[in-house]
């Protein structure tokens, strides 16, 4: 066997396939998708630079490499996918959670400790937001509820493998499978915003993630709308109404808040500087 077989090699050959295909972080996909094949974790493949794989390997490499070569979302190929530290598994039914959201958590978490009460995540996909939640203020009881059925199970199952006892997860649209009457300290949603004719739909990660998570009608805003209007009959008083939304929404969101009766309305930054998520608190 040739040393052409050793993981430093092989993972070579991969960032560069990857680099040509456009990919816009090689090592990473490289090396998660080589530690997924080997099932290893991440210190394998520095520990062991010069280990020569065996075929088999190496063909379980090489068919998850195709599949990310044509674009295939590294964690969907893998299954998983981590947020705030946590190990989700995610489906093609399921948007991949992104960093940008941990943002949301912050916030959620920050005025969390305010108000008494449950906190209630809104198309909660891979339950990324509510288990994170949930993780931090094992006290409190977090409901996930998604219109997917296959998602409302994924993030029951995410919550069993990491063992949060602290959630429940509903299925149905928006506040639907809610009982009237319940009433939440918190409510946070990343619902769908980006405009049917995004040119970005076209670009990257998104072609392959589920249209309905993605795209809302009236220029991205009509979901936000409607959570807003109905969340003010099942916030607690003086509970908070969080949204994470496209980086040039924070306007048209303030402005749809304060129409509707919110007070204390604020918009936050995400990590790389764009407006992300928007706050209002209400009153009854």
């Amino acid at each position: 066997m040739s040393a052409d077989n050793s993981v430093e090699c092989t993972l070579r050959k991969a960032v560069q396939q990857l680099q040509e295909s456009g990919s816009d972080s090689p090592s990473l996909d490289a090396a998660v998708l080589l530690c997924h094949a080997l099932d290893k974790p991440r210190s394998f493949l520095l520990t062991w630079p010069d280990k020569i794989l065996e075929s088999e390997q190496l063909n379980a490499f090489n068919a998850l490499l195709q599949r990310r070569l044509t674009g295939e979302p590294v964690a969907y190929i893998t299954g998983e996918r981590e947020f705030w530290s946590l190990p989700l598994k995610v489906s093609p039914s399921t948007l991949i959670p992104r960093p940008d959201t941990e943002r949301l958590v912050e916030i959620a978490l920050d005025k969390a400790l305010l108000n008494q009460g449950d906190i209630l995540d809104l198309g909660t996909g891979t339950g990324a937001i509510a288990l994170a939640l949930a993780s931090e203020l094992p006290q409190r009881t977090v409901w996930g509820v998604d219109l997917k059925q296959e998602a409302q199970q994924l993030a029951q199952s995410n919550a069993s493998l990491l063992n949060l006892t602290n959630t429940h997860f509903l299925f149905g649209s928006w506040f639907d499978p809610i009982e009237s009457g319940t009433e939440f300290a918190l409510i946070v949603s990343n619902p769908p915003y980006i405009e049917k004719n995004d040119p970005h739909l076209t670009q990257g990660d998104v072609r392959f993630e589920p249209m309905s998570a993605l795209v809302a009608e009236e220029k991205g805003l009509a979901d936000i709308k409607h959570i807003a209007t109905l969340a003010r009959s099942y916030l607690s008083e003086a509970g908070w109404l969080m949204f994470e939304h496209g980086f040039e929404q924070g306007e048209a969101v303030r402005e749809l808040l304060v129409s509707l009766g919110y007070d204390q309305v604020e918009t936050y930054k995400d990590y790389g500087d764009n407006d992300r998520v928007t706050i209002g608190q209400f009153h009854h």
